[in-house]
């Protein structure tokens, strides 16, 4: 991942905030290199995040899969029917073409980062000001890792890239070994569709 951010989309109203949101969903901004992985990698992982049978019982809140361009609604659309026929029941999941992405609160940023007591307190001293924050692919990598994506290999590999001291290091060690990995319903292997890679795509929220 480059790097990614949470807001609204999908709604009509004008610069929404979390009081006021309106019609729009809390979703999440993916910006990615399509050299390192695929949209239809970022698919499987994204169906895999959560339920996609679940009820919707609010806008604000349901599960939605915002395309950016044809190639990715054709693979999104490809992506759910091998779900649903996985699953054999429907999928309640919205595909839908993503409109206008409005940044959420500061505070919203980096949710399970900021959970994690002392490696939080690091990064906030790396990236005081907000918007380095959501900017920064090593922040957007630790949150992920932190909440419980991401292998021990692949946290070791890329682990000097991350900017964190030594006792950083050893904590973040230590969440990628107790933090169970978030896994509701896995596509089977080799399901992928080929569809066109894109360059941001928007995800529904899972926090």
């Amino acid at each position: 991942m480059v790097r990614t951010r949470v807001g609204y989309t999908g709604g009509s109203r004008r610069n929404p905030t979390y009081r006021s949101m309106g019609d729009h969903t809390e979703a999440l901004e993916v910006e990615f290199d399509p050299s390192r992985i695929s949209y239809d990698e970022l698919l499987d992982n994204f169906w895999s995040g959560h339920d996609p049978g679940s009820p919707q019982f609010s806008v604000q809140y349901r599960n939605a899969l915002f395309y950016h361009d044809e190639g990715q609604r054709a693979a999104a659309l490809a992506s759910r029917d091998r779900v649903a026929e996985v699953m054999k029941r429907g999928v309640t999941t919205a595909v839908e073409e993503a409109g206008t992405f409005y940044q959420a609160e500061d505070y919203h940023q980096k949710y399970y980062l900021r959970g994690s007591g002392p490696l939080w307190e690091e990064i906030r001293a790396i990236y005081p000001d907000g918007d380095g924050l959501v900017r920064s692919t090593a922040a957007a990598r630790l949150n992920g890792y932190v909440g419980g994506y991401g292998t021990e290999s692949e946290i070791e590999e890329g682990i000097e890239g991350l900017g964190l001291s030594t006792a950083g290091r050893g904590r973040l060690r230590e969440l990628a070994r107790t933090t169970p990995r978030r896994r509701a319903c896995p596509l089977p292997r080799g399901s992928r569709s080929e569809g066109r890679e894109g360059s941001a795509p928007e995800l529904s929220a899972a926090r």
